[in-house]
Formats: C-alpha cells, structure tokens, sequence
C-alpha cells in the first residue's frame, strides 16, 4: 500500500487547526520492571540449568566419603524475533502535504507501533504462563506449574489458583521462601515485587498500602470483629520493589510476582530499533521501515509465582 494525496485532502490546503491521533502518550517500559536486558550476538541464546549436588550425608566412623553427581537440569532458548512495520508516500503526497504529517508519522506513529508489540511480547510471557502447549519451559512444564520436576525427586510448585487478597499473599510468601534447588536443597528465594492487571490495581494498593490488615476477623466467642491487625506484608517490607500494572495483562484477576532468584525473566536484544528511508527512482515514491530483533522468555521459574485466580 502507499498512502497518496487521496489520504490526506484536507491536508493539501490551509486552515487546518490541528491534526489529531498521533500523539497519544506511549505505554512502552512496562516490561523493564519484569525483565532483565542482555545484548546477543546470535541467531539465539541458549541457557542450561545446573542441578548441583544434593545434601551431604553423614559419614559413619571408618566408612568412605559419600560421591554425587552434577548434571544439566534443561536447557532454555531464546529465539530471536525479527519485528518490522513500513508505510509509503507519494512523491506528490510529500510535495504537496503542508503540516509535515509524514514526518510525525515517522516519529510518533511508528515508534508507538513497535512499542506496543514489543510490550505485548513481553506480557505474553506471563499472559501464557499457565499453558505449557503454547509456552513451555524447558523442563516442559508452563512457566508456573504445580509440577516442575526436580532432578533430586519430587517436584516443584510455583503456581495457585486464588483470587488476590492479603491472605493469598502471605500464602505466596511462604510458598516462595519453600523454594528447593534441583537437589531439593532450599535456596532462600524472596518475593521483590507484584504485578497486576489493570482490574486489580485498587485490590492491590489497599493491600499493600494499608498500615493495617485488610481482613476482618470475628472473634467466636465474644463476636467482636477485629479490624486492627497490623498488615504483616507492609510492617514486613515483603514486596520491596512495590506493585507495578500492566496494561496488557490478558485475564483480569492473574497475578504475579517477581522474585530474587536471579537468571529468571530475560529480554534479549539482537539488534535494536532501526529506521530506515528509501526512495523509488521510478515513481519517487518514499518508504520507510522500522525494524528490530529480540526476544523474551524464563530460564529460571523460580524468579516468578502465578496465580491464574479463580
């Protein structure tokens, strides 16, 4: 398609107040808060999980040293995607367009675009974390699974089924600070931050921003209903890089949260944001092409916990 004057009449005479649509403000960080950054310089990035050792036993007077094994756990790829958009001009449509529209085009409308698949990339992440067909983590199960399973035996949970609430959360907690290696030796993960969708933001800043408890609990026998309990997660200090929203967050009351184990959410840039112009010698016809590579994805599941709510 190239856009022509037929596009643009009334920008071809004067008189024009102002032309609108270009310049809505851009929602295109929200996946710097989930997401660590590294450069690539391949067609994709793998990453293998070591299992380590297990505990040591004891050893018996007399008896030799016990010996174990470290093995690859899986192996996590990123396969770099390659993101274009281009619109073309007229030689007559530039000549004749007196408010610099394509200009701002190239600015604005452009860079929103990319920004905004980008960012609907990387919620997908999290959006598709229950569904080990669409998404799976490299030991096969969905980024959060009640069954990742451990080279040591047993498995993995990182996952529930609850509606946010302060209780949900301090469940979450525990869960977290339950986390084993793969030899089932525990780690001391934390909880850092929340992420929401749109629909639970007022939910989550009365939990987290409230001195006192939001649950209200009846005592049986004298049937007063205690409403000053202090709120464990904010005396706490629980979530210490806060609660962040994400507008592209799919299911209305999923909830996430970010952990400390490191290696977890990755966003690996191959090549970035690019324009580029080209002019047709024919038809003098202008094309302009943004384009970038890059992908998202989890080595290690254990930086997050979901919760797909019920």
């Amino acid at each position: 398609m190239v856009m022509s004057r037929a596009q643009i009449t009334k920008q071809l005479i004067p008189g024009l107040h102002e032309i609108i649509g270009l310049n809505y403000k851009r929602v295109d960080n929200d996946h710097k808060v989930i997401f660590d950054e590294y450069r690539s310089t391949r067609s994709f990035e793998e990453e293998v999980v070591m299992s380590g050792l297990g505990e040591a036993p004891i050893q018996s007077e007399g008896t030799g040293v016990a010996f174990d094994d470290a093995q690859e756990a899986w192996v996590q790829r990123y396969v770099h995607n390659k993101i274009g958009l281009a619109f073309a001009v007229t030689e007559e449509a530039m000549e004749d367009n007196l408010y610099d529209t394509f200009a701002r085009i190239r600015a604005e409308a452009l860079g929103r675009s990319m920004a905004s698949t980008k960012q609907q990339i990387a919620a997908d992440v999290l959006n598709f974390g229950f569904n080990s067909t669409v998404a799976p983590m490299g030991d096969g199960q969905a980024l959060f699974s009640n069954a990742h399973p451990l080279v040591g035996g047993g498995v993995l949970n990182n996952t529930t089924n609850t509606d946010l609430s302060e209780t949900a959360l301090e469940n979450a907690v525990i869960a977290i600070g339950s986390y084993v290696d793969d030899r089932n030796i525990l780690i001391n993960a934390m909880p850092m931050s929340l992420h929401i969708p749109k629909e639970l933001q007022f939910t989550a800043f009365k939990i987290l921003r409230s001195d006192l408890s939001t649950t209200t609990a009846t005592n049986s026998t004298t049937g007063v209903t205690n409403v000053n309990d202090t709120n464990a997660l904010r005396a706490g200090g629980y979530f210490p890089k806060g609660c962040h929203m994400n507008l592209r967050f799919t299911d209305p009351d999923a909830w996430f949260i970010k952990t400390d184990v490191p290696n977890g959410f990755k966003h690996f840039i191959r090549t970035g944001l690019a324009v580029q112009e080209d002019g047709d010698f024919t038809t003098g016809n202008l094309r302009i092409k943004a384009k970038e590579r890059y992908s998202f994805g989890v080595t290690d599941y254990r930086a997050g916990y979901g919760s797909a709510g019920q």
